[in-house]
């Protein structure tokens, strides 16, 4: 008899923005007349950068050719794309990075879920605490989270970031865990690591041999010089750190599925067998395994946005959402709520009244405000009392939604 992988059993109902959407789609049908606005998933409202589309519609035509058809390509991705990161995300930092330590993926959350795959299941894991749900989800999978209750997971390690501790996690005092996830711009509370915050983390994961998988998916809404854009600007972290971009949020590419990630030859892992062992060789076989590549018209289109044009059309479009943020944060201020994130992520966080729940306020910006956001608490157990809005709406609805709640 076919027997499944138990580990999905242990899954907690659904993924959080699935169950949010049954309750909006519920609310709907009940309420027909509602004018609903949607600030809760962290999609994008804005169309693709002209000189995206312009790149899109010339690689569609080279396909209609047999001199310049493409079919198969590198799963690793094509160097153009790939050099392009190199000389526009890395080099002006000053940080050095091969073209073989980057690979294109079709976003952020596919590889920062997938990355488990070349890592021992029998690793602990650190994540922060409120944290974006893909990081616990995949390592339930993986078989590393061990037990469910209480809202949490025994065998993860919770950092909480709260506004008791200004967002910023601690350093773990008991056993080092080998597998720390961190996110920055962080994903849901909008809210930043300064360098010396990040070189701690770096010098913790050195010290202990654990390895840091760094999202980096919002390092382009990032407006303060002091604020690293990268893990790898930090002394050391090519030795003990794995970075994930994505072009989702930087290009508005949530439809056409591209980002990167970088493994640095230096960053290794021990075998069974106590050998060091250099984790680029390994995610590239597991790629060439798994993953057929992002196509090529996909590529084309991300490399566009390092043209100039590119770079000053997205950087139009990042300041539109940067100003819907302003504009949230001012609103929600005004009405007396104590507001966090939004200047260096696209996302608000603030906490609900006193008295309520996640939940609960959750519920009443859908009944009486018709506005969807996303509940702290659908994060982990430190993001109760906390409620996400994104800057991604249109300006329209962004205006609309704070003149309701005023």
């Amino acid at each position: 008899m076919i027997t499944l992988n138990n580990n999905f059993l242990r899954l907690q109902k659904n993924y959080l923005f699935v169950d949010i959407a049954k309750r909006v789609e519920q609310y709907k049908k009940e309420n027909p007349q509602a004018s609903i606005i949607r600030l809760g998933i962290g999609d994008v409202t804005r169309p693709l950068a002209p000189a995206v589309i312009q790149a899109l519609h010339a690689a569609v035509d080279e396909q209609a050719e047999a001199g310049t058809f493409r079919g198969y390509g590198p799963e690793q991705g094509y160097e153009f794309l790939r050099q392009a990161i190199v000389d526009n995300v890395f080099k002006p930092r000053g940080v050095e990075i091969d073209v073989d330590e980057v690979f294109i993926n079709d976003g952020a959350k596919s590889d920062t879920g997938n990355f488990g795959d070349i890592l021992g299941g029998c690793n602990t894991v650190l994540i922060t605490d409120p944290v974006y749900p893909v990081y616990i989800d995949t390592n339930v999978m993986a078989g590393r989270a061990g037990t469910f209750g209480e809202g949490r997971w025994d065998r993860i390690t919770y950092a909480p970031c709260t506004a008791e501790n200004n967002f910023t996690p601690s350093l773990p005092t008991g056993e080092a865990p080998d597998m720390i996830y961190l996110c920055y711009p962080n994903n849901p509370t909008g809210t930043v690591l300064c360098r010396e915050e990040l070189q701690k983390w770096v010098d913790y994961a050195l010290e202990n041999g654990s390895l840091i998988l760094y999202d980096a998916a919002y390092a382009a809404y990032i407006r303060h010089d002091d604020i690293p854009r990268s893990i790898y600007e930090i002394p050391g972290a090519k030795r003990c750190a794995v970075e994930f971009h994505s072009y989702s949020k930087t290009a508005g590419f949530t439809g056409l599925r591209c980002g990167f990630t970088v493994v640095p030859n230096e960053v290794c892992a021990m075998s069974a067998e106590g050998e060091m062992v250099q984790l680029n060789p390994l995610w590239n076989r597991r790629q060439c395994t798994k993953f057929n590549g992002t196509p090529y018209i996909v590529q084309r289109a991300a490399a566009a946005i390092y043209t100039p044009e590119g770079k000053r059309q997205v950087q139009d479009t990042i300041d539109y959402y940067m100003e819907n943020a302003r504009i949230m944060r001012e609103a929600l201020t005004e009405r007396g709520l104590q507001v966090f994130g939004g200047e260096d992520a696209p996302y608000i966080w603030f906490r609900v009244p006193e008295g309520q729940t996640s939940w609960g306020y959750w519920e009443e910006l859908l009944h009486k405000y018709n506005i969807v956001s996303t509940p702290g608490v659908g994060f982990g157990p430190s993001g109760e009392g906390y409620i996400r809005l994104t800057a991604f709406g249109s300006r329209e609805d962004c205006v609309e939604a704070m003149r309701r709640l005023k």
